[in-house]
């Protein structure tokens, strides 16, 4: 699908270090849901000197291809990418923006025909053109009967919205059933909030990624990272190497989880 002998990293030392870090997480326990705030595209283009934000992006995407076989070789169920934020829609320049959505539709094209992914959309369509939404119904549809790794693509995203959305969706569905506002305020609790969300059926992440060396969750799956670990890399998005992944792994599982306790 794409060349990789020439990235940085493939020599020996590398080979050797790689096998040892995959021989301690046999070792340990790996999580289910591993989501991932790729970030850093930007910055990436520009301290490589390429013209536009569009090639760090590009590198961004093929970097998200690699990312998911990582995590479908080691046997994670669940990977959620963090590709397009509402934020992102009110804040980036008509041009760039025009760009990115091109390579999430693209992106989802290529994912919804690769191994035996699972794919879908988490967010919202308000905002998003008509080829977007689109891509990722057709990304959707095609993969719905694949077994394999359950790959949320988080478009159009943002944490807050989501949860005022589970809460309109709860509300609509107490009118339509006749109840009262008595019956809803009985009714209201976690469990009926988190079957509205956007990962309605999902479990949580158990580990959060974000590259870049930001420290800052930006939205994302507030409600559901509640319990999450997180971990954060230095690296820019589209410089992510496996091992980078293998020793966020093996971090994780050398924590002891308290689940808020």
């Amino acid at each position: 699908m794409r060349n990789r002998q020439n990235s940085p990293g493939r020599g020996l030392l590398y080979g050797l270090y790689q096998k040892r870090l995959r021989r301690e997480l046999d070792e340990g326990e790996l999580p289910h849901h591993v989501a991932m705030i790729i970030d850093g595209n930007r910055r990436w283009a520009k301290q490589n000197f390429l013209a536009t934000a569009a090639h760090g992006h590009r590198a961004g995407a093929a970097k998200v291809v690699e990312f998911l076989e990582w995590c479908d070789d080691l046997g994670i169920s669940v990977a959620t990418l963090y590709l397009l934020s509402t934020d992102n829609l009110k804040s980036r320049s008509e041009e760039e923006l025009s760009e990115l959505i091109e390579i999430i539709a693209q992106l989802a094209d290529e994912l919804s025909d690769y191994r035996d992914w699972r794919i879908k959309h988490v967010g919202s369509n308000d905002g998003l053109p008509g080829r977007l939404v689109e891509a990722l119904e057709n990304a959707e549809t095609q993969s719905s009967g694949n077994t394999g790794l359950h790959v949320n693509l988080a478009v159009g995203y943002g944490g807050r919205t989501e949860i005022a959305d589970a809460m309109l969706s709860i509300i609509r569905a107490h009118q339509e059933a006749g109840d009262s506002l008595d019956d809803l305020a009985a009714n209201l609790d976690e469990d009926l909030i988190g079957a509205h969300l956007y990962t309605s059926g999902q479990p949580d992440p158990d580990l959060v990624i974000r590259t870049s060396g930001e420290q800052r969750l930006s939205d994302f799956m507030l409600w559901q990272s509640a319990h999450s670990e997180f971990y954060f890399m230095e690296a820019l998005g589209p410089d992510i190497r496996q091992v980078d992944f293998l020793r966020a792994l093996r971090d994780y599982s050398r924590r002891h989880r308290r689940f808020g306790g």
